[in-house]
């Protein structure tokens, strides 16, 4: 993408770790869990939450590296306004859970 654009960041800012999070799934459980019964899996197994968001955040961090290595400000922009709202929903999610 050549867009330095705010919108565009925040897309990719959540798609992104979708990407980390299938290929976590893929990584570790494809051979023995199907989609279904892994994120049946995530809703028992609470403490697997905190490895998947580490590496959803991750990915995060690699397209934000990225974009503000190109010096595309306002796409990096949106990607750390996506990351941030990321570690709070992760923060609660395991305060709360």
């Amino acid at each position: 993408m050549n867009k330095d654009n705010i919108i565009v960041g925040l897309v990719l800012g959540v798609i992104a770790p979708l990407f980390g999070m299938f290929g976590y799934y893929y990584w570790k459980f494809a051979h023995f869990l199907t989609l279904g019964e892994f994120f049946e899996l995530l809703s028992v197994q609470k403490s697997l939450i905190s490895g998947i968001v580490a590496i959803c955040l991750l990915a995060n961090v690699a397209i934000f590296t990225i974009y503000t290595n190109k010096r595309k400000d306002n796409t990096a922009k949106g990607i750390f306004i996506i990351t941030c709202l990321y570690g709070i929903a992760a923060v609660l999610t395991k305060l709360f859970l």
